[in-house]
Parts: structure tokens; sequence; C-alpha cells
């Protein structure tokens, strides 16, 4: 074994120590044992003291000339520092092409083990011998190298993340993603797009100095996505339920949503799970892409959600909605409050009511669509008392938007008729209704 070799396999252990000792003072900590009764050891202080801290303080001294050319343990470390999830449990794809279906579990060590697996007739969530493989860097190497597809949890026990990832794959995404991508950029906010696994879509990540949590994060992204519609109202409301991670807070009996890692090798051999550019070209050097990533910290975060809000008029983070009937109106003037202008309507419109009301697109602003299709959407109750529960708000959108749209005009329903004239007239312009099909 050359010198080389043993400098590799000293860092692979040197790893495993720190992760070994993470696991055990995260142990301790849950039977309420304040100090480690390891002995300490001088060579792996360090180490340690990364281990307990994430590493964060030496993230961007460490990694910032990873590269192309540089060998593997500094990428797998390097891909390690950023997608950072739980460490006690991972999960892999798995796929039946007899069946065509495929999806994600997470990895138990006594899967299909006589006497300890229940599968399929006891869910692993209810499984009294479930024993959860942790994640470390050969499941990251296992990952980039092809031989499985690996998926972390992103939200933490504390219900804390290390980053926040927003999922995109309606048809125009690019187009959706661009936008993303500028509204940061004028917020200096460093974001990473990776074009999906099947290629159909893109992820935006934007990644923290610390663990924040993760209701901080969500309304963070909600923000940025807010903001984002403003300029395109293409975007879908549903893109609010496509955040990772999905909950403020943790799901009785679950891990919350899990985000398939970037870079496996037989997605990239497709050019997909890549990151790309303004254009959605991937990057020449991948790995020098991600080691120029600049962090966010929690304190940016903080100042940047109670900046963002009232620079942009926006009330809340979901912006101005229709109020439901259980929803608190005590201040209904502050909530309908909406900076629009004269110019963003025309001065005359022809609105054709038929099964909903039509409204030309022609003359209207984005911005302005972007309020318009908002008078027919409006808080799902079932969401936030699936939350509040800390039970699973799958199949519960955030939004609930009952507005359409064709390649001229905007749908809302016949009952936001007497909602639209008023918004109609307060910026002036003249309506004419017409009860004929479009066409």
């Amino acid at each position: 074994m050359d010198c080389k070799e043993l400098i590799e396999q000293n860092t692979l252990l040197s790893n495993e120590n720190a992760r070994l000792i993470k696991e055990i003072n995260r142990l301790n900590s849950m039977l309420g044992i304040t100090q480690s009764a390891l002995p300490e050891n001088p060579m792996t202080k360090t180490i340690t003291e990364n281990a307990i801290s994430g590493g964060e303080s030496t993230d961007s001294a460490t990694f910032s000339d990873v590269n192309n050319a540089s060998d593997s343990i500094s990428k797998i470390n390097l891909f390690m520092s950023l997608f950072k999830g739980r460490e006690d449990v991972y999960a892999t794809r798995w796929e039946n092409k007899k069946k065509q279906t495929s999806g994600y579990a997470p990895v138990c060590l006594n899967q299909w083990q006589a006497g300890l697996c229940g599968k399929p007739k006891t869910p692993c969530a209810r499984c009294t011998h479930k024993s959860y493989a942790a994640l470390d860097d050969h499941v990251i190497e296992s990952h980039l190298r092809g031989n499985i597809v690996a998926g972390i949890y992103p939200m933490l026990i504390d219900e804390t993340c290390w980053f926040l990832a927003m999922d995109f794959d309606e048809a125009d995404w690019q187009n959706d993603i661009s936008i993303v991508r500028s509204v940061c950029a004028e917020l200096n906010i460093s974001v990473a797009v990776e074009r999906s696994r099947s290629g159909n879509g893109g992820h935006v990540w934007i990644f923290f100095t610390q663990p924040i949590p993760a209701a901080m994060a969500r309304k963070f992204g909600t923000i940025l996505l807010t903001i984002s519609m403003s300029r395109r109202h293409e975007i879908c409301f549903k893109s609010y339920d496509r955040l990772f991670p999905n909950q403020d807070t943790m799901p009785k009996g679950g891990f919350g949503n899990l985000i398939a890692l970037p870079f496996q090798k037989a997605a990239r051999q497709k050019n997909n799970s890549e990151f790309v550019d303004e254009n959605f070209e991937s990057y020449a050097d991948q790995w020098a892409l991600l080691s120029s990533i600049q962090k966010i910290s929690e304190e940016m975060v903080a100042g940047l959600i109670s900046e963002i809000c009232p620079r942009h008029g926006l009330g809340q983070e979901l912006g101005v909605l229709k109020i439901g009937d259980e929803e608190d109106t005590e201040k209904p003037w502050e909530t309908r409050k909406v900076n629009l202008q004269k110019s963003e309507f025309p001065s005359q419109i022809e609105i054709l009511k038929a099964s909903m009301l039509f409204i030309p697109k022609a003359a209207i602003s984005q911005r302005a669509l972007n309020h318009l299709k908002r008078l027919s959407s409006f808080k799902n109750p079932m969401f936030y008392k699936q939350q509040a529960m800390r039970l699973s708000t799958y199949g519960h959108p955030r939004v609930i938007s009952c507005a359409d749209e064709t390649r001229e005009y905007l749908c809302l329903p016949r009952g936001c008729e007497n909602d639209l004239l008023s918004e109609l007239e307060q910026f002036g312009t003249g309506v004419r209704e017409d009860t004929g099909m479009p066409y």
C-alpha cells in the first residue's frame, strides 16, 4: 500500500470516527448524559469538534479548490458538506419492472431477515425490529458511482435543516426557474440549479451555514416563490407544496419528505442530475461549481424575511389571497393591500362570460395577472390542520386555486365577478361584458 492509499484510508477512517462520535453524542443526549464516556484523544480532538459543529466553520477553507481533477475523498467530503440531512437514516430507490412501479424506501439492516422483517404485511413504520442504516461516506460513494440511487431526509430530528430545495416539474419549468434564479440574484442569494433525474424538471438549492428551523427555511422559500409569481404569473401555486423540507414540523412516526441526491452516475450519463447554468447547459466542471457555492447564515435569512415582505408589499409570505371563512379577518385592509399601478391594466377590457369569466391577458402586466389569479385562490384549511396535528400533508395543497388559463385568457370562476369588477374599477379599467363564447 503506497503513501497515497494510506492517506485516503486514514481519511476514510477519520470520517467514520467522526460519524460514530456524532452518533454517540446524539444517543447520549437522548439518554440525558451530558458528557461522552469516551476518553479524549488529542489526535481526534479536531475531528470531534468538527463532527459536533457540523464542520461549518471549515467548509469554505477546505473545499474551495475542489474540481474535476480532485481526488475522490475531497469530492465526497465536499458533497457531504452541502447535501446534509439526517445521518441516522437514508433511503434508496427501488423499481419493480414487472409492475412498472418505483419509489424510495428507508434502508433497514433487517430487511427481509426471517423472524425480524414483517414486510410486506407489516409496514416499516410499525415494525418493532426496524434498524435503519446510517448515511455515511460509503453510501455517498456508492451513489456517486451509480450503484444505488440515494435520497436523504432534509428535516433533522430537532426540526431544523441544512438546505432548502425547490422542485419545478411543469412543462415550463425552465422559465419558472429562470425567474426564481433572477430573484435570488437580486437578493445576493447563491443558488445551485440542478436538472432532475428524469430531465423533465429541476431543483433550486439554497444552502445554510448551520441548521436553521425548517419553518424559517420554508417561509423564506415561500417568499421567494411569491415574489417570482408576481413576475411570472404562470408559476403554479403547487410550487408551494414542492419545497424541501415540505413541513414546518416533523410528522408523527415519519421522517418528512425525502429528496433524491444529485450526481447519480446513471442519470449523469444522460446529462441529468447535474447542475446547469442560466442557459440550462451543464457546467463543464461540476465540482468547481459546488465548491464555489456561498452558504447563507440564519441571521441573513431572518433579515431577508423581515425586509422582503414590506419592500414587495406582500403582507405575508403567501402574498394576497382571497380571505377564507376560517381566516382571521381582524385587519382585512392590511391583508388586501396590493401595490399595483393603473398602468398595469388596460383602460378598457372585454370580459367574456361563459362557464367561467374569460379575461384577455393582453395589456395586463404579470403582476396584475398574478393578483387577479389570486382572487380565486385561498389557503387550504386542511393543510394547516394536518400540519398542526403533525400528520402528513400529502395530498393537501397549501393553497387551493380555482383559476385556469389558456394562451390568451385568464379564467376565473363566475363567483369572482364582483371581486373582479371591483378590482378593475379600482385601477380605472372600463369593463364591457360579453356572454359569447371565446375562441
